[in-house]
């Protein structure tokens, strides 16, 4: 059992094979009930014609028998019926009287003799005992096989007493009503040819119709079915793999074809659903990255605030402590450098304690400056007024170092919410750095420019507008180790004696006060980039009107 089953399980049972066995099947079927319905009607049509054959036969041997009948001539009656039996289609032709004695027959042998009343010929009137005088039409024929397997047809007709014979007749009286029968056999030789022809005729017709309509049905079949079940079946294989981009062709307007078309409806909507997801991950992914890294930003800037927060802790106390006895030193000494002569060794050395000691009163005011948390005094104030006028201050010092400072202001810059004191600070500052940057010659261009688009202030913060300051130089650059470390206190790559590494973590300070940042950008051996982004407006505040530029 289990290697039949193997084998079944092997056989191609595809759709288009079952479809073509059904088809086949029916049309077998159609055809058999077809020729069978024809067979049948071609053989009752023959019977029909021969039966008709036979009556109209009997009718003629009737009336040509008559006259002979009634003249008493039985010599002419005997002839005119071995006339007929001679026809290739007759039997033998007979007249058997009502008491069952043949009277006449083409075969001479059986004159004379008595028929069985009981034989298919007879049964049908002397059925009971009063023989039936008149004999329905359909009751005059019956069928039946010969002895060398041929079929033969009998019709019988009965011979009435009429008038005519009663008057003439000189055998019977006038209570006789019947005179005896007719009795014709009709070999069915041809009408079993012809049935026979016409069965194979239409066997094999059916044959070729089904040999020639089967491979049609097939092939209608696999273009209507089929084909479009093979496009739908390689569409989902090819979903399954992924693959989206395939579009079955709608090859009708039919249930198939509406089916093909909302599968490719379905497709783009899964195309589209796919793209749009692989956006929406990228977008996603994109936001994380940009959330993750403005997060480090706002722990870093945690850390360094922190870390701000206790280094200018520690300032202000060592800067208070050391503050009164410097003011002191400072005084003692300038008194002291009065009483010395000029141009004398002492006096040479109190000059370099006086200047040493305001180099530390500068160093602890920076401090002060640093650790003090100074609320910025803020109104709308001119920036391009406040960055010239800063840069005015420089240019002087910078010019005798062969620096030049450049300004490039934006002529319609709106009016900033600011604080025009620690502006300056932080522009002095970075114009500072810049200058001391430039080991020289070089230049320094300061660019004042409204940003193009909004800008957060922090992470998290929504975008709002800005103005934005750019110090650039052409200097040695800042080193990329070092980028993350200039807004830190007292960090300074320059000299001793040349700078305290407070003047950028001022700067930074006083910008995050003003809800603004820095950022720079740096190339050793081409220069420096500082940009500071201030907010125009005040957090939550309308634009100033034209007359707030002062």
């Amino acid at each position: 059992m289990k290697p039949k089953n193997i084998r079944w399980s092997r056989f191609p049972w595809t759709l288009q094979f079952k479809v073509s066995v059904a088809l086949a099947l029916v049309l077998i079927a159609v055809m058999i009930v077809f020729a069978v319905t024809i067979v049948l009607h071609q053989q009752k049509q023959l019977l029909h014609a021969a039966e008709n054959h036979v009556n109209q036969l009997s009718e003629v041997i009737t009336k040509s028998t008559r006259f002979a009948m009634l003249q008493n001539e039985p010599t002419y009656v005997h002839s005119i019926l071995q006339d007929v039996g001679r026809q290739t289609d007759i039997e033998k032709v007979r007249i058997i009287s009502k008491t069952g004695r043949i009277m006449y027959s083409s075969l001479t042998s059986e004159i004379g003799r008595l028929v069985d009343l009981r034989s298919d010929a007879c049964v049908s009137c002397h059925a009971s005992e009063r023989p039936l005088e008149q004999v329905p039409l359909g009751g005059r024929s019956r069928i039946y096989a010969r002895s060398d397997g041929g079929r033969l047809f009998g019709s019988m007709t009965v011979i009435h007493n009429d008038p005519t014979c009663q008057a003439n007749c000189h055998a019977h009286d006038k209570a006789t009503t019947v005179l005896g029968v007719l009795d014709i056999v009709y070999r069915l030789e041809d009408v079993d040819a012809a049935m026979r022809s016409t069965s194979l005729t239409i066997a094999g017709l059916s044959l070729v119709f089904i040999l020639v309509a089967a491979p049609i049905f097939g092939f209608v079949v696999n273009r209507l079915v089929q084909v479009p079940l093979h496009d739908l079946e390689r569409g989902a294989q090819m979903i399954a793999a992924g693959d989206l981009d395939l579009k079955i062709p709608v090859r009708s307007s039919d249930e198939f074809g509406r089916l093909a078309g909302s599968f490719n409806a379905m497709t783009g909507a899964l195309r589209d659903s796919r793209e749009a997801l692989r956006d929406w991950a990228h977008t996603l992914e994109i936001k994380v990255e940009e959330r993750t890294r403005e997060l480090h930003v706002a722990q870093a800037e945690a850390v360094r605030t922190e870390k701000l927060a206790s280094v200018g802790l520690l300032a202000s106390g060592i800067a208070h402590e050391l503050n009164n006895p410097l003011t002191g030193v400072l005084t003692f000494t300038s008194l002291l450098r009065k009483k010395l002569p000029e141009g004398s060794p002492d006096a040479e050395d109190m000059d370099l304690v006086i200047r040493e000691t305001k180099r530390c009163a500068a160093i602890i005011r920076r401090l002060l400056d640093f650790a003090r948390d100074k609320t910025p005094e803020t109104k709308y104030q001119d920036l391009n007024r406040i960055v010239a006028e800063t840069a005015r201050i420089l240019e002087r010092p910078a010019s005798l170092d062969d620096v030049e400072i450049e300004l490039d202001l934006e002529g319609e810059l709106p009016a900033v919410w600011i604080d025009a004191d620690l502006i300056k600070q932080v522009v002095m500052n970075m114009l500072a750095n810049a200058r001391d940057a430039i080991e020289k010659s070089g230049r320094i261009t300061l660019r004042t420019r409204r940003c193009p688009q909004p800008r957060r202030p922090e992470p998290g913060m929504a975008p709002v507008p800005m103005v934005e300051i750019t110090v650039t130089d052409t200097g040695c650059g800042i080193p990329p180790a070092n980028l993350k470390k200039i807004f830190d206190p007292f960090f300074t790559s320059k000299d001793v004696g040349k700078g305290t590494g407070l003047g950028l973590s001022v700067s930074h300070g006083i910008v995050k006060a003003h809800g603004g940042s820095i950022e720079v950008d740096s190339t050793l051996g081409e220069g420096s980039s500082f940009r500071v982004y201030l907010p125009i407006n005040p957090p939550e505040a309308p634009a100033p009107t034209e007359g707030a530029k002062a």
